[in-house]
């Protein structure tokens, strides 16, 4: 969650793709590899005097960060050193292009890096992000067990690791090491199921940014609207640190059993990214509004050159072309390039969360090519001149974008698939549909005939 070269600015575009399409992986089974029992891994004299801390970093106002961020501390009084565990880096040396391109096919290598405390607070404290810390209470044999891990994931084969947004990611990381630890305690007591969906936790989590809010909810098929366990759940940082105060530990004080976690410490304090307005009540409202406004304006229009024949056409054509060109724009820009990611996800990508998309049948890649009709509506402010060889595959198109949002409408109305089609179906449905019929009435004309002359 964050970046190897996590000041430079530059990787915004970078960032911006991985949320939008690259925040999904196939499912882990979570096991971790076993370590080596001949490991020759020196253990702290005094385990004692070893101290472990739940990092937990809030939510930043950006793409990359909108989830929080989970590392773990360690102190070690034996050689006086003070070490946080960090699994959220990545590296972009090979190229901003080739990072994106292999992080949309699901080819995402993640490492493990060590900073110093200070370091890691400079950084949450320049993303204005409040920093939680609190003791975790292990006994020695699990301290032993944990630092013992950490040092294997140290070795240089071992600290890169394949990451899994869902399933294997910097907060898991630390999950899985503490449940390692206290010989699956953890897991054991966090098998109880939740009611709530990854897409739910993904969706209330960027609601301060709008735009990625519905992109990633357009793209997001049925394999993230299940049910997700406790245990599951906790691959966000703020259900993992609720989730933890919550259990008991195996280590007791003046005969009290101590609470897994303890010591609370607010290390830096600021207000969280603020929600903005549900993304689909203005989406919905941007393509609605001026649609209505549009079939107010039809007329029927004469055509001179066929006595008995009339068309359907606007008042004020200047104006109301013009208003058709700008929203039949921004809906095939949004339609083709949306078609485009989930159609190349379900081919090229290794993100399953992006295969076999009922949204599909609204977003089409094909739909891009409407830029070039809606830019001729902006210029010309007039129907777009159809031949007869190009009227028939004109009409059959937008015939064949009709039925499919019927099908869409009767699939999310009778509830026929487990994808949450809801938000789609009723904020944004009927404006596509009745702006695909709008277009088929008004947008096009059949070309005047040439008169021959002998």
């Amino acid at each position: 969650m964050q970046s190897i070269k996590r000041r430079r600015r530059g990787l915004l575009a970078v960032i911006l793709l991985m949320g939008i399409v690259g925040c999904f992986g196939s499912t882990s089974t979570g096991a971790l590899e076993a370590l080596p029992e001949d490991s020759a891994i020196a253990l702290p004299s005094d385990l004692g005097k070893l101290h472990f801390y739940l990092i937990t970093v809030d939510v930043g106002n950006h793409v990359w960060d909108n989830f929080g961020h989970t590392a773990l501390r360690m102190v070690d009084e034996n050689n006086n050193t003070d070490t946080v565990f960090n699994w959220g880096l990545f590296d972009t040396s090979g190229g901003v292009v080739r990072f994106s391109f292999n992080f949309f096919k699901g080819i995402m290598n993640y490492r493990l890096g060590t900073f110093r405390p200070e370091t890691e607070m400079n950084n949450y404290r320049q993303q204005e992000r409040t920093v939680w810390q609190e003791r975790i209470n292990l006994n020695n044999s699990q301290k032993a067990l944990l630092y013992r891990r950490l040092m294997w994931n140290l070795q240089p084969e071992n600290i890169v690791y394949p990451y899994q947004y869902f399933f294997d990611n910097c907060t898991t990381r630390v999950r899985d090491y503490l449940n390692e630890a206290m010989g699956g305690k953890i897991s054991n007591m966090t098998n109880q199921m939740t009611p709530n969906t990854f897409r739910g936790l993904v969706l209330h989590h960027y609601q301060s940014l709008a735009v990625i809010a519905i992109s990633l909810d357009i793209m997001m098929n049925s394999r993230v609207d299940r049910t997700v366990s406790q245990w599951e759940e906790m691959f966000l940082p703020s259900s993992l640190r609720v989730r933890l105060m919550n259990l008991p530990s195996d280590v007791a004080s003046e005969s009290d059993r101590l609470m897994l976690l303890s010591d609370t410490e607010i290390l830096m304090e600021f207000s969280p990214p603020a929600a903005q307005l549900n993304p689909y009540y203005l989406a919905g409202a941007i393509l609605l509004a001026p649609v209505i406004f549009l079939y107010l304006m039809l007329r029927r229009i004469p055509m001179s050159y066929f006595a008995t024949h009339s068309r359907i056409g606007f008042r004020i054509p200047r104006f109301s072309f013009r208003l058709l060109g700008v929203i039949g724009m921004l809906t095939a820009f949004a339609s083709g390039i949306y078609g485009v990611l989930m159609l190349g996800g379900w081919f090229v990508s290794g993100h399953e969360d992006l295969y076999h998309n009922w949204n599909l049948l609204l977003f089409w890649p094909t739909d891009l090519l409407g830029l070039a009709i809606a830019g001729r509506w902006l210029i010309q402010a007039r129907p777009w001149q159809m031949t007869h060889n190009t009227a028939p595959f004109i009409n059959y198109y937008l015939l064949a974008k009709a039925l499919t949002m019927l099908i869409y409408l009767a699939v999310a109305g009778l509830g026929l698939t487990m994808q949450s089609m809801v938000s789609l179906f009723a904020f944004l449905l009927p404006g596509l549909f009745l702006l695909t019929v709008l277009v088929w009435i008004a947008g096009f004309e059949l070309a005047r005939p040439r008169h021959m002359f002998f």
